[in-house]
């Protein structure tokens, strides 16, 4: 059985709220408690009439202290806007959810809190692992093993490409303005689940913890994309030109810009779980990026390209951010404010929705190897050398982002998911620019496919550093704690 604590200020309003919805939709696999900073001694007669709404009843409870919390450890601690008068209590895994405290709201602001604490309860008693006290990956079955299914779909389409070649070329000549349509849709339906879990509204939590997201934001768009033209221009150009066709060179550098210029926005999400970050900081960082990639992406692109001595198709790129970016963005959170006017709603999409999210990315892979697969065959060895690159860009980039949250003294749960942020890529944006720009054969898909390939495998090994780590990491946070 979890044990949970919820911790706010009066114990009188969220924490309450946040024990009950917890002892309700957890069952019995759920130890819920709340206390608070500085207890008020009652619970507010509002928060009992409005609980009362859900079919759950406060009357029966009491306003509690820290102090009258036993020693026994917790699973998860959540607070919720006590701030420094929250005294360090170890778990295995904390938040802190930046939720007004509604005691002086009224009633439809205080229903809106009740209802985002009851949805982040929920979020919270899904991500929380059967065995987190043993410290254990909470990672799918088909996200753990997302490799061997990419791997699968290369010999899947490098096969099929060659005992059909006329159905690939009918596909790849369906086209709008550049735009192939079978891979547009299914880059959608990758896309659009994605960013329905970016909630923008987090966005006044970028105070909380400055220092993560200035850090992440250094990395992500002052050193990542740049950092990997250096790389590509290393490596493609000189150490591995001999043996890489030269037509592809510039495609090549091409598709690994692509891969560094959009961070990752949605498996950052399950990276983050297995660090034990900050929810909420996460959630922040993925609006951030997001918001900025609409203007960013595009303008870094061009920049590196023109860099490379690449000729940048400006209309092509301009069309591409269209589509895969601010149209997908607009549909997803038009569809997310739509869901969350029913409580469970949007959870219960995502969930339905993830599948088929994966399975549009595997079938995307299929086709880019119906098309890449005679250029594979001719040259195997392309595949290893473009993972070079890809791999010392996410470790020096992970490391750049750990090591400057430490030397900032941010906490642990926020540099986790700062270094796993600041080393991922939004592989599916890249996958999509890229066959917009340079098309299903080129050398830019292929780069941005073999970035797919490494991503679960390289992020995983980061994952487990960073988890290794925490003891170093915390040592002089442990010292000012006591």
């Amino acid at each position: 059985m979890k044990r949970i604590l919820f911790v706010c200020v009066e114990n009188s309003n969220r924490s309450q709220m946040a024990e009950a919805f917890a002892r309700a939709h957890g069952g019995g696999r759920v130890e819920a408690h709340s206390a608070g900073s500085r207890p008020s001694g009652s619970i507010n007669p509002r928060a009992v009439h409005f609980m009362a709404e859900r079919g759950i009843d406060l009357g029966a409870q009491r306003s509690k202290s820290l102090q009258d919390i036993g020693d026994e450890p917790f699973d998860a601690v959540v607070t919720m806007g006590c701030g420094d008068t929250c005294p360090w209590i170890p778990a295995a895994r904390r938040e802190d959810w930046a939720l007004p405290d509604p005691k002086h709201l009224s009633d439809d602001r205080f229903r809106a809190v009740r209802d985002e604490i009851e949805s982040r309860v929920q979020a919270l008693l899904r991500e929380l692992p059967a065995d987190t006290r043993t410290g254990k990956p909470a990672l799918g079955a088909f996200e753990r093993w997302l490799s061997l299914w990419v791997a699968l779909c290369i010999l899947v389409g490098i096969g099929i490409g060659r005992l059909f070649p006329q159905a690939f070329q009918a596909l790849g000549a369906i086209q709008i303005a550049h735009i192939n349509l079978p891979i547009g849709v299914l880059i959608w339906l990758m896309i659009v689940p994605m960013l329905m879990r970016v909630d923008f509204g987090s966005l006044g939590a970028v105070r909380q913890h400055w220092r993560g997201f200035g850090v992440t934001l250094f990395v992500n768009w002052a050193v990542k994309p740049f950092s990997m033209a250096l790389l590509g221009w290393i490596f493609i150009r000189h150490l591995f030109a001999q043996w890489l066709p030269p037509q592809q060179h510039d495609s090549y550098i091409a598709g690994l810009i692509l891969l560094a210029a959009a961070p990752c926005t949605a498996m950052v999400f399950v990276w983050s779980q297995l660090v034990r970050g900050e929810a909420n900081f996460t959630l922040t960082q993925v609006a951030l990026n997001d918001t900025i990639m609409v203007f960013a992406f595009a303008p870094i692109v061009a920049l590196l390209l023109g860099v490379a001595a690449i000729a940048v198709p400006w209309a092509t790129l301009l069309l591409s951010v269209a589509l895969y970016i601010v149209l997908p963005l607009a549909l997803a959170q038009a569809v997310r404010i739509r869901l969350r006017r029913s409580p469970g709603a949007l959870e219960a999409a995502l969930r339905a929705l993830h599948p088929l999210s994966l399975l549009a990315l595997l079938a995307t892979l299929v086709l880019l190897f119906g098309f890449q697969g005679e250029a594979i065959l001719r040259q195997p060895l392309v595949i290893a050398m473009l993972a070079v690159p890809i791999v010392i860009q996410v470790v020096f980039n992970a490391a750049l982002a750990y090591g400057l949250n430490r030397l900032s003294g941010e906490a642990h749960c926020v540099a986790g998911p700062s270094a796993l942020i600041g080393a991922s890529n939004f592989f599916e944006l890249s996958v999509a620019a890229a066959i917009a720009l340079f098309g299903f054969e080129s050398g830019a898909a292929l780069a941005t496919v073999v970035g797919v390939l490494i991503e679960v495998p390289l992020m995983l090994v980061v994952v487990g550093v960073v988890n290794r780590s925490r003891v170093w990491y915390e040592a002089t946070s442990d010292q000012r704690g006591k």
